[in-house]
């Protein structure tokens, strides 16, 4: 599971600490693709809505695989070293 977070921080597909409503997943979503929190939230909630049954599955999921953002960061090297 590590390298599928691996590949989804490569891809800018984290949990960010700030504007989580719950797990942080739609507003990691809509940093990704370039577009507002509460926007994406409500498109995700509509595209949940045309496969019924399927945020029970998709938002758990995604929850789990995508990382948060402080475990991703980079570490800071002190200049000079």
């Amino acid at each position: 599971m590590e390298t599928i977070q691996i590949t989804f921080a490569r891809r800018g597909l984290v949990r960010p600490r700030q504007d989580r409503v719950l797990a942080g997943v739609c507003a990691g979503l809509g940093r990704r693709f370039g577009i507002d929190p509460w926007p994406a939230r409500l498109l995700f909630v509509l595209i949940l809505l045309v496969v019924p049954g399927s945020q029970i599955l998709l938002y758990p999921l995604l929850w789990i695989l995508m990382p948060p953002e402080q475990r991703v960061a980079e570490p800071v090297s002190a200049p000079g070293s």
